[in-house]
């Protein structure tokens, strides 16, 4: 963990609180370690460049077409309704 910290209190449903001690404990970590990690990761996954094929396929829908409704309408087709 960085040396630099601060205290934080978050307010959470007691069971969610139970079951990050018993997690942390079976894991061997504190939960602010694991909570550490699980944030530590969720940066790294912002940071992550897009997939070849996710880049390949980005864009493709023109941003005037509601991507939404056309499959509905695809549906509608499909299935005759």
């Amino acid at each position: 963990m960085n040396s630099e910290t601060t205290k934080l209190t978050v307010r959470l449903p007691k069971r969610h609180v139970e079951f990050a001690k018993r997690y942390a404990k079976a894991h061997g970590l504190s939960v602010t370690e694991m909570i550490d990690r699980y944030l530590r990761r969720m940066q790294a996954l912002e940071r992550t460049a897009p997939s070849a094929e996710l880049e390949a396929i980005m864009g493709l829908i023109p941003s005037n077409v509601d991507a939404e409704e056309e499959y509905r309408r695809h549906l509608r087709e499909k299935h005759g309704r």
